[in-house]
């Protein structure tokens, strides 16, 4: 089939283009005075949203070459996202900047290879300086602090900074929409294994790539599941009582996998497939644990079962499974608390009595998913537009704040970015001048957020950078105030975890489109096919 290409001058101007078709549309969600996007959906109402990740998501554009640039900047939110659930729209205003001045760099004949190999020199130097700045996060007011920031609302903050204290960083929590108008909290017995759905092809969720089932039934076995005749009778018993199903096996692949994805695929089936979790012995043990937690059986050939004598009454039960790619959560099994406390005894008994250190920390470790339960923060709002929109920010914000209960805070509103890039002034020096243009690309860009969450708020962005600049430290501007002060004092903080998260994949994405000199696409790409309809 017949390629079009474009090349240096233009095909960076094209990428260029879709790059700021993107972050005109996400970039006017930062900061305190940021507005809103409104994203139409095929079913059911628009949504109102201000992440910065789920927006971009969102653009495609018609012409191939510019949303090229489109995708690849898609990237830095998307890995921002990932890795801390925060920081999206600062990663791809951040990738913009440097690629505008890249760009006109390399179009004046400086070697793009060389402008990456600065920026990587600077991305890592920036982010050893914005540890340097780094406090820890000490008591349930600091935490409060960062997680009302991050939700920008202050019950919610609230909320969420007790929920946290009370469950610990690496607790598990769950959001879950409510009946009412307003937040509730509740904790209930559940477990976080880390292993998640086997197939993309389940998930319930696609923007999150996440699969959720209500009230499902739950198969638990210690067997390979390779056969579709090895579920098709359970599936058949079950028909009549429910379509949820969760099944755990120490691995299901083959018919069997594609037995669950046809069936959901289909929509006679909500159904999960995960592989237990751990190996050998203590995944035997883990197993139990959850049958426990679920009042299931565990379907072994060790003790002579079969997947062809399942029963319903085999299969265990909960209120809710959420998993990702990584991890799946179960949140209140029916399993007897008096059977579960007695079971969580014996491991703890267990561990007093192994000599080695490994053994006793997994033993220990199980103790724990099984007692720690789960907190379900419920979110109300007056309509469903309002819910998801509330719904999205308390997610955002528990990533945040976990991130910055983990390695600490700094000052927010872009300011330690400007520290850090101020520190680094005159102290990265390079013989090769292209290589140093490089670095000065990532140290002028890190003074770009200030002027982006001063413009979106009605302010002057270059007067405001100005005042940042000319003072020390922690010293910034609140845009929601309309002042200038010391920023931790004032309460305005960003996660270290976040910010570090930025500049890595911000400096990524721009790297790699700045070193891009050739886009070859179809000449007219056929139309996609309509969804297969049976």
């Amino acid at each position: 089939m017949a390629k079009q290409i474009a090349s240096e001058i233009e095909a960076r101007a094209l990428l260029l283009e879709g790059v700021d078709t993107l972050v005109r549309a996400v970039g006017v969600t930062l900061g305190p005075g940021g507005r809103n996007v409104v994203l139409d959906q095929e079913f059911g109402p628009p949504k109102v949203c201000s992440d910065g990740a789920t927006i971009a998501k969102e653009i495609e554009l018609k012409e191939p070459f510019p949303n090229m640039g489109v995708q690849l900047v898609k990237e830095a939110a998307s890995k921002t996202n990932d890795d801390v659930g925060d920081g999206t729209t600062t990663s791809t205003v951040l990738a913009q900047n440097i690629l505008h001045e890249g760009f006109r760099l390399a179009t004046s004949g400086v070697d793009p290879m060389a402008l990456k190999r600065g920026l990587d020199i600077a991305a890592s130097a920036v982010k050893k300086q914005i540890e340097s700045q780094a406090q820890a996060v000490n008591g349930i007011e600091e935490v409060r602090q960062v997680a009302i920031l991050s939700a920008h609302e202050e019950p919610m903050g609230k909320i969420i900074a007790d929920v946290l204290n009370n469950v610990g960083q690496n607790g598990v929590v769950t959001v879950e929409d409510s009946r009412g108008l307003n937040y509730d909290v509740e904790y209930v017995e559940g477990m976080e294994i880390d292993r998640g759905y086997l197939s993309p092809y389940l998930v319930t969720n696609q923007d999150k790539m996440i699969a959720e089932i209500e009230d499902p039934y739950i198969l638990i076995t210690s067997e390979k599941i390779s056969a579709a005749a090895d579920l098709v009778p359970i599936l058949e018993k079950l028909s009549s009582v429910s379509r949820n199903i969760v099944v755990i096996a120490e691995d299901i692949e083959g018919e069997a996998l594609a037995t669950l994805v046809v069936n959901k695929t289909r929509g006679n089936l909500n159904c999960l497939a995960i592989k237990a979790p751990a190996f050998g012995d203590r995944r035997k043990a883990m197993l139990e644990d959850m049958a426990v937690l679920f009042n299931a059986n565990v379907i072994s050939s060790d003790i002579g079962r079969t997947l062809d004598s399942v029963e319903i009454s085999d299969l265990g039960r909960c209120r809710r499974v959420i998993s990702n790619k990584d991890n799946t959560t179960f949140v209140e099994g029916v399993g007897d608390a008096e059977i579960v406390k007695n079971r969580v005894s014996q491991i703890i008994e267990s561990s007093k009595e192994v000599s080695s250190d490994y053994d006793r920390e997994k033993l220990e470790e199980r103790a724990a998913k099984m007692s720690g339960g789960v907190a379900v923060i419920k979110v109300g709002a007056a309509t469903e537009i309002e819910l998801r929109e509330k719904r999205q920010r308390v997610e955002d914000a528990i990533a945040a704040t976990r991130a910055a209960m983990a390695e600490g805070i700094i000052a927010g509103g872009g300011t330690a970015l400007v520290r850090a890039a101020q520190a680094l002034k005159g102290e990265l020096e390079n013989a090769d001048r292209d290589v140093m243009n490089g670095i000065n690309l990532m140290l002028k860009a890190c003074e770009y957020p200030v002027k982006v969450i001063a413009e979106n708020a009605g302010y002057s962005g270059e007067v405001i950078l100005d005042g940042v600049i000319n003072g020390k430290d922690d010293w910034g501007f609140d845009a929601e105030r309309n002042q200038f002060g010391n920023m931790k004092e004032m309460g305005i903080v960003d996660p270290v975890k976040v910010t570090k998260s930025v500049i890595d994949n911000a400096a990524s994405v721009a790297g790699m489109v700045l070193t891009t000199e050739f886009l070859i696409t179809e000449l007219n790409p056929p139309p996609l096919p309509a969804p297969y309809d049976d």
